[in-house]
């Protein structure tokens, strides 16, 4: 039994919470993160460990290929999609935040689909969205609304719409719960002094909510960007891709798996990854500039 003293306990514990932190994000982040930046200098089919050095030629094949960005107009139909998802989870959670009755309720109801798993929620979707059985022609047929049925996957103008949907649907709930944890951080006696000031419930909402959970709104933005352009299971399951629904990732998945070129959909990656560090710094530099 070793008998250390309190300071020796001190730094031995402290050694440990650290060490262990350190040592999985160096296993499990950093190496994968420096691997991957090296397989794109390379010409790595995935198979074996045969590989030959060839700089910065994926690269330049990304950038001289205009069809390997030209689906990031697919990503923005993610995007605008999420920041309506980010507005109507707002909106609930100031409704679902006040004195309703059976709230709960209405809680566990729209958080539900993000338990749902992507697969499941896809399915789902199919059958919603199909031509001839589908539940959404059946409820336009209903109620004499005929001539807005149609494909909903397979109109090239509104596939990606119909998909975009699905997301904003599965990930609403999980925001509207982080803004009401947001929302109930807020001390009540601002409010109570606003209304004897007279105030309306759009002047509490503009100079009480919106700057209390700024920094809030400023992670749901972040994560609405990254989650664009990292779009990638709803597409894939429902399509495979298909009819103009590839997005960048897909895309780099086809990459690597299906034409088994390791090398450039490691190239691929990386500029994803610089692609949200960049749209994140523009992000906090034109929206955020004013928060200190």
């Amino acid at each position: 039994m070793f008998n250390f003293s309190y300071k020796t306990q001190r730094y031995l514990i402290l050694f440990g919470f650290l060490t262990i932190p350190v040592l999985l994000s160096l296993t499990f982040s950093y190496y994968p993160a420096v691997s991957l930046f090296y397989y794109s200098l390379t010409d790595w089919t995935g198979l074996g460990w045969d590989m030959h050095f060839i700089g910065l030629d994926n690269y330049k094949e990304i950038f001289t290929k205009p069809e390997v960005f030209g689906v990031l107009k697919n990503n923005a139909y993610y995007f605008i999609g999420g920041l309506v998802q980010v507005a109507l989870a707002l909106y609930f959670a100031v409704i679902l935040n006040g004195r309703l009755r059976g709230k709960n309720g209405f809680r566990a109801a729209l958080f539900l689909p993000y338990v749902l798993h992507s697969v499941a929620t896809v399915i789902m979707f199919k059958n919603v969205y199909h031509g001839e059985y589908g539940s959404l022609n059946m409820l336009l047929g209903a109620i004499g609304l005929e001539s807005w049925q149609q494909s909903w996957l397979g109109n090239k103008h509104l596939v990606n719409i119909s998909l975009a949907f699905i997301s904003m649907w599965k990930f609403m709930g999980l925001n509207m719960v982080v803004f009401i944890g947001a929302l109930q951080s807020i001390p009540s006696d601002l409010y109570e002094a606003a209304s004897i000031d007279g105030a309306s419930g759009w002047q509490k909402f503009r100079y009480i909510t919106l700057p209390s959970i700024r920094s809030v709104m400023e992670l749901m933005l972040i994560l609405t960007l990254t989650g664009a352009l990292e779009a990638f299971d709803i597409p894939y399951v429902m399509l495979l891709g298909a009819n103009g629904t590839s997005t960048f990732v897909i895309q780099t998945v086809n990459t690597a798996f299906k034409y088994q070129n390791f090398g450039l959909a490691s190239a691929m990656a990386v500029v994803l990854l610089l692609m949200v560090l960049l749209f994140i710094v523009i992000q906090r530099k034109l929206l955020f500039r004013g928060e200190k």
